[in-house]
């Protein structure tokens, strides 16, 4: 029999039920419904098939089914699809098992069924349905489609209309598909977490992307503003900030597999092959003496803050923004001895690179780029391009090179000419950059400490010729060292000299600008030179690669700004690592979205994303109609224009659902004899 459409099955019902009409006994009767069952049973897309198996509860042979469905594919060609199992049935008849089959069928497509089946052929139907419901197996669209077509219409009084349990809803969905899609929920399921736990995690990591916050604030956010527990299925009066931690510090536990498992569904994702490295350094402070911790040392502090106990943060990351490696060292580490473990763990990955005919560039600044760490890069197998420690004093332009000029991103124009050194190798290349812009900066800052280095000496001559002033020659030249101090840049550029007398008592201060210094000082303000080793290159290639490490800085600046991993207020090494470790999940997220945006056009920062994202809320509205019923509709608002071009930019749905509604028969309460008895006396 070819195949029919279920649209025209209810016209060949139709015929059929006039036969039986027309039926004048009752073999006629049965005759039309076997030929009818046949028949049908053949044309609807959802059947019975069967297979001989041993029943383990009877221990003998029995018939096993399951319900296939009939399809047809792009080409025209129809097919059977297998779609639930569902087991033994050998107290079904043959026609029952065709009525169940017609009855499935008529319920999925919203058919009238023209019998009336037994009980037993109703419960199957039921059960069956609901199993399918339950279990996604089947598309019922036309369903919603049908209720919309119909309407629902109540007649409600308007002043019993409110809406309650108003939650945010835009950013914490927009980062719960993004998880998914880099399928962090497989992951933890693949490694025994429990669902619980898994839960949990995705919704510590979405709170802490939109509201990065302490435990104890996350809580508050996930109980009274956020709709993630909502969409995870998590009661959120059961969330506590002690669970918050102790996820936390599982989710640290898991910080190499995350790192591996993140870092190869993002080069799927978007198909990056991973030729360029930036290795950079940062820190963050404490909030807190830190005592008893082995991390936290004081040193030089990238926010000016050296009177706190530092953390170091040490990132791999490639040129799209997505961290390859990642590292936490104490707070007085140098950056240049880090390289090497670095490096160590970097090599793993890039041993399963399929093209190594090219070799992977490592991208590093002045403060890491050691003698012995470029070295140590080339004979492990990498390229290197990096600032100059030093200013090279002797240089000439290369043969045949012209000066090249080229424009940042603000149109503003950089000069790049190829120079060699006497001292340095065939493999090496360097780049004089020179910067009108850099210059004006640095000569600007240059007189602006001059200027204050020398209202600093004219203090100490203050002091020493007027009455009371410091004037011992040992304190005087402490004064003058604490000013050095200060400004180191300029300390050197100045002759001092000091007379004193027997007593050691300072009589005058005099001091002249060194003019060969400064006139050198002068020259070199916005002008530095780019090192590299790099074979068969150009001055734009070097200085493009160069520029890659913009984006480790922009990597740091989210995570510490628009992520808050500043300052830390936790007492413990563990603790503190754990929050670095979540700030850095968070990262993930943030620069997964952030990168599909930027393909389309979109570049806002993270937190104009989120209060873009957060124009959408979920808000439950209350009613009561005339039949004394309350109606409760939960639902969704739609999108306005940006977020609804953010959700069309990365291809995600734009509500985890439409509404959900309830409705409720009042019940009067009964009158109480007791209370009226009170009443009446008094």
């Amino acid at each position: 029999m070819p195949f029919v459409h279920r649209s025209q099955i209810l016209g060949i019902k139709a015929f059929y039920f006039s036969l039986f009409c027309n039926a004048h006994d009752h073999a006629d009767y049965q005759k039309i419904k076997f030929v009818f069952l046949k028949n049908y049973s053949v044309l609807c897309g959802m059947f019975f098939k069967t297979a001989s198996r041993i029943n383990p509860q009877t221990g003998k042979l029995s018939i096993y089914y399951r319900l296939v469905e009939n399809s047809r594919n792009i080409l025209g060609g129809i097919y059977q699809r297998n779609i639930m199992a569902v087991g033994y049935m050998d107290e079904v008849s043959t026609e029952e098992l065709h009525r169940i089959a017609d009855g499935l069928n008529e319920r999925i497509s919203g058919q009238v069924s023209l019998f009336e089946d037994s009980d037993k052929v109703k419960s199957y139907i039921d059960n069956l349905y609901t199993r399918l419901v339950k279990e996604n197996r089947i598309d019922r669209v036309h369903e919603s489609r049908k209720k919309l077509s119909e309407g629902d219409w109540q007649r409600v009084d308007m002043n019993s209309v409110e809406n309650k349990d108003v939650r945010e809803l835009g950013a914490e969905w927009l980062c719960l598909q993004t998880l998914k899609r880099l399928q962090i929920c497989d992951y933890f399921t693949d490694i025994g977490w429990s669902d619980r736990d898994r839960d949990l995690a995705l919704a510590h990591i979405v709170c802490r992307t939109v509201y990065p916050a302490s435990e104890l604030k996350t809580v508050r956010y996930m109980q009274e503003n956020s709709s993630i527990c909502e969409l995870l299925k998590i009661d959120p009066k059961s969330v506590t900030k002690d669970q918050l931690y102790r996820i936390s510090h599982r989710i640290f536990a898991q910080k190499d597999g995350l790192e591996t498992h993140l870092s190869r569904k993002t080069n799927e994702l978007f198909d990056i092959q991973d030729k360029i490295y930036i290795y950079d350094l940062t820190n963050t402070y404490f909030e807190g003496a830190m005592r008893d911790s082995e991390i936290a040392r004081r040193g030089r502090s990238k926010e000016k803050r050296n009177d706190c106990p530092l953390i170091v943060l040490a990132l791999v990351v490639n040129v799209e923004g997505f961290i390859k490696y990642s590292a936490i060292y104490e707070g007085n580490k140098a950056d240049c001895v880090t390289l090497g473990a670095m490096v160590d763990k970097l090599s793993i990955s890039t041993a399963k690179r399929t093209d190594k005919t090219v070799k992977p560039v490592v991208v590093i600044d002045a403060g890491i780029a050691t003698e012995d760490n470029l070295k140590m890069l080339v004979d492990k197998g990498y390229d290197y391009v990096c600032v100059s420690r030093s200013s090279l004093n002797k240089y000439i332009v290369a043969e045949g090179t012209l000066p090249v000029t080229v424009f940042d991103h603000r149109k503003r124009p950089i000069e790049l000419v190829h120079v060699q050194t006497p001292d340095a190798t065939d493999s090496e290349y360097y780049l004089k950059v020179t910067s009108p812009t850099k210059t004006l900066k640095e000569t600007s800052m240059y007189n602006q400490f001059c200027a204050r280095y020398e209202e600093g000496l004219a203090l100490i001559v203050k002091g020493i010729t007027s009455k009371g002033g410091v004037k011992k020659y040992d304190k005087v030249n402490q004064r003058i060292g604490r000013l050095a101090q200060k400004y180191p840049s300029v300390h050197k550029l100045y002759d001092i000299r000091l007379e004193k007398n027997e007593k050691d008592i300072c009589t005058s201060m005099t001091w002249d600008k060194k003019e060969q210094a400064t006139l050198d000082k002068e020259n070199s303000y916005g002008v530095y030179f780019l090192r590299t080793s790099l074979k068969e290159t150009n001055e734009n290639l070097v200085w493009t690669v160069y520029n890659c490490i913009r984006e480790i800085e922009a990597t740091n600046r989210t995570l510490k700004t628009d992520l808050d991993l500043r300052p830390i207020f936790h007492k413990t090494d563990d603790a503190s690592q754990a929050h670095l470790h979540l700030g850095m999940m968070a990262y993930w997220v943030v620069n997964t979205i952030r990168h599909q945006l930027k393909n389309e056009g979109i570049t806002s920062d993270w937190r104009e994303l989120v209060r873009v994202m957060n124009t959408q809320k979920c808000v439950t509205t209350t009613m009561k109609n005339d039949k004394g019923q309350q109606i409760s509709i939960r639902c969704c608002s739609k999108p306005e224009t940006k977020a609804a071009l953010i959700y069309k930019a990365l291809k995600l749905e734009a509500a985890p659902f439409i509404r959900k509604k309830s409705v409720v028969l009042k019940i009067e309460p009964k009158e109480n004899s007791n209370f009226d008895l009170l009443k009446d006396t008094g």
